[in-house]
């Protein structure tokens, strides 16, 4: 055995190996630490800052496109009625009421309309509660009426009487200036009680013939936009306010008004004028800053000014509409508000830093002393066994990895392989996971193009309805022409054929040129014939308009959307539609007789158009259905029966309208029924169903709050029942 010596000098002691690097490591992390989360601090502040800021422009700038979106778009609604004579100028009082009854649906102050004659009305809130309708004249003196109403719009009596010379009003003047719909100047109404900062927009009216009649305008109040300010204020200390260009006021998230008393007289303020110390200093620095003031400010922009020994982040974000609007808005928020917290985490951090440190230098020297112990026994035992002697072993240790060196690598290569074995598992686990959820993605995915097919048809009938009522239109003009033209005709033949045949009985000898003439015309025949022939015409165009009639009540484009309807006025007109098809037009197509046994029913409110869909899809069915089992009897050498179409309707006791039609078709198998109402499931032969039909009306019905159903027997036909309430609230129906 060869003996190994060690230099003593060159030697460190294991303790301080362990507990030397163990501090600085700890020492140098917490200190670096520390100043990573210093400066990670302050780059938290400023990115808080600009989020806060940015998320917080973004709801005020939301909030101002909902708000002022609403006087243009009542406006155009307004000046679309009158041109399409859905309003009547000339009729004040019914003008007045409609306006009453967009105040009570639109928070504005003010809707009304002028003429060029100077006369007009509308309907205000001028105590910001109670609406009120006005009336006024051309004529001077004490033109303009004021009348109190009640909860119906009704006038109840006149309270006011004053002069108004609307030709000379700005808010009429400048629309029909511009030419297109403009807002006007911001402008203050004196209120005894508050006074109102509004903005009114308008637009030129015209009539069916694009003659120029006024303009219509509405009013909407601005100082509610400093009630939402503070609610959207996402800061104790900070503000939020709102200037035009040239700096005047319009809104402010404190208690601070945007205006202020002037010999009696309310006068707007500009920014650097408001009370608020903050604002005001804010206002001065960036007219200082920036040569044209707020006129400068093109796009969105940060900035950091000190106020009050506080040093403040400021948003500016232009905010623009495209009727003429362009304001800004500007949001400060203190940084100490960020900062506070941060700064006492530091504090914190340091004094963790500093502890950690010295429980560091603790645990090292404890960690130390009881790693450093077995080693130093299993060094003794080394060197023993190096000296030769093989007998050493070390019985006992604190370190059980010391102990069981050797059963050690056996455990670990035995969870070492159950580690491969639990992996393999997973593997498979997995796999099975990967395709459960493409199965289900597959079914999602197939569920969405189900989906789509429905909309897209949806849309595709809604097209339908809006051709079917342009070609109605369309057609309507001539038809009336010439029908009302027939009668002239027929009053002018029935003229000409009195002269002729009292010529015929005065010269009973008439020229030979002229009977031969007659004879070769046959005279005879056209005195007979041309009544009878102006008499079909007209009952053709009588034909005509009771189609058109249908189309455009079966449409109903030109109508509101919710509205109060006849069912059975709907019902009629869907079978006026299918008229074509109850008659026999070939030796496989069956008479058929519609059965109508009407309850008496209210009113219903619903969409229209849509549930006029759904009747002209079941009765269409209806006679499919008729059809198919009359060509199956006639193929078969049957005797074939005519076709019957049973329509009823009645109200339940629980004010639901139920209206059922039952044919006497073929009739569908029982384990069918619950398949019906899916999409792109039909029982007709490839090529005469979509499949879509049914699902569709399902979907109306259901959306309505109704319910659709059916009942069938195979040879005896089929029964749908629908079931509608009387008054219902619809939510979205597409």
């Amino acid at each position: 055995m060869s003996h190994v010596s060690f230099n003593s000098k060159k030697s460190i002691p294991l303790q301080m190996i362990l507990i030397v690097p163990f501090v600085v490591q700890i020492a140098g992390a917490v200190g670096l630490v520390g100043y990573l989360s210093l400066k990670n601090g302050q780059k938290a502040v400023n990115e808080l800052a600009d989020r806060l800021l940015h998320k917080t422009a973004t709801i005020v700038n939301q909030n101002l496109d909902s708000y002022l979106s609403v006087p243009p778009k009542i406006i155009h609604m307004n000046a679309d009625a009158i041109q399409m004579g859905i309003l009547d100028v000339t009729q004040k009082d019914k003008v007045g009421q409609y306006f009453w009854n967009q105040m009570q649906a639109y928070d504005l102050s003010y809707i009304g309309y002028g003429l060029t004659t100077g006369e007009g009305a509308g309907a205000a809130r001028y105590d910001g509660k109670t609406t009120v309708i006005d009336e006024w004249t051309a004529q001077l003196p004490n033109n303009n009426r004021t009348y109190a109403t009640d909860a119906f719009g009704n006038r109840t009596q006149l309270i006011e009487l004053s002069d108004y010379d609307l030709l000379n009003q700005s808010w009429y003047l400048d629309p029909l200036k511009a030419g297109k719909p403009i807002w006007s100047q911001i402008y203050i109404w004196d209120n005894p009680i508050t006074p109102f900062i509004s903005l009114s927009a308008g637009r030129p009216i015209y009539d069916s013939n694009q003659t120029l009649l006024g303009m219509t305008g509405a009013d909407i109040h601005l100082l509610k936009l400093s009630d939402f300010l503070a609610q959207s204020n996402p800061s104790q200390n900070g503000f939020i306010f709102i200037v035009e260009r040239n700096g005047l006021l319009i809104a402010i998230s404190d208690s601070t008004k945007p205006y202020k008393q002037v010999d009696g007289l309310t006068k707007r303020i500009a920014a650097t004028e408001v009370s608020n110390p903050v604002i005001q200093n804010i206002s001065k620095q960036i007219q200082a800053s920036y040569p044209d003031g707020f006129n400068s400010i093109k796009e969105t922009t940060r900035l950091e000014f000190i106020s009050a020994q506080k040093k403040y982040f400021v948003y500016l974000t232009p905010w623009v509409e495209e009727n003429g609007l362009d304001w800004i808005v500007a949001i400060s928020i203190p940084e100490q508000e960020f900062m506070a917290k941060i700064n006492a985490n530091n504090r914190t951090t340091a004094l963790l830093c500093l502890g950690a440190v010295m429980v560091a230098i603790v645990l090292g020297i404890l960690t130390s002393r009881w790693i450093a112990y077995p080693l130093q026994k299993l060094n003794r035992a080394s060197q023993a066994m190096a000296e030769g002697n093989l007998e050493q072993s070390v019985e006992t240790s604190p370190i059980l990895e010391v102990q069981a060196l050797s059963r050690s690598f056996n455990t670990m290569a035995e969870q070492l392989k159950n580690s491969f074995l639990a992996l393999q598992q997973t593997n498979v686990d997995l796999e099975h996971r990967v395709e459960e959820r493409t199965l289900d993605l597959k079914n999602t995915l197939e569920e969405l193009q189900r989906t789509q097919e429905q909309i897209v048809q949806s849309e595709k009938m809604s097209s339908l309805g809006q051709l079917v009522a342009g070609v109605a239109h369309e057609i309507n003009n001539p038809v009336n022409f010439i029908h009302g033209n027939i009668s002239h005709l027929d009053t002018y033949t029935q003229d000409l054929i009195k002269i002729l045949q009292l010529y015929q009985s005065l010269y009973s000898n008439p020229h030979p040129e002229i009977e031969a003439v007659s004879e070769e015309i046959e005279l005879d025949f056209i005195v007979e014939d041309l009544p009878k022939m102006l008499s079909s015409i007209k009952i053709g165009t009588e034909r005509i308009r009771t189609i058109v009639l249908s189309l455009r009540n079966f449409a109903r484009m030109d109508e509101s959307p919710v509205k109060d309807v006849d069912l059975h006025e709907g019902i009629d007109n869907t079978l006026m539609l299918l008229a074509h098809r109850f008659k026999t037009n070939t030796e496989l197509t069956p008479p058929i007789q519609v059965i109508k046994e009407y309850g008496s029913l209210p009113y219903v409110e619903c969409y229209a158009g849509q549930v006029n869909q759904v009747f002209m899809n079941v009765l269409s069915n209806a006679i499919d259905a008729v059809e198919e089992r009359y060509q199956f009897q006639v193929e078969k050498g049957l005797i074939p029966e005519p076709g019957i179409i049973t329509i009823k309707t009645q109200l339940t006791p629980n004010e639901m309208v139920n209206i059922s039609i039952l044919d006497n078709g073929n009739g569908v198998n029982k384990y069918l029924l619950n398949q019906l109402f899916n999409p792109f499931f039909t029982t007709k032969p490839i090529g005469k169903g979509t499949g879509l039909g049914l699902s569709i009306s399902y979907s109306i019905i259901q959306k309505h709050g109704g319910n659709i159903s059916v009942e069938s027997e195979v040879d005896k036909g089929t029964k749908i029942i629908i079931l509608i309430p009387h008054k219902i609230k619809i939510d979205t129906i597409n």
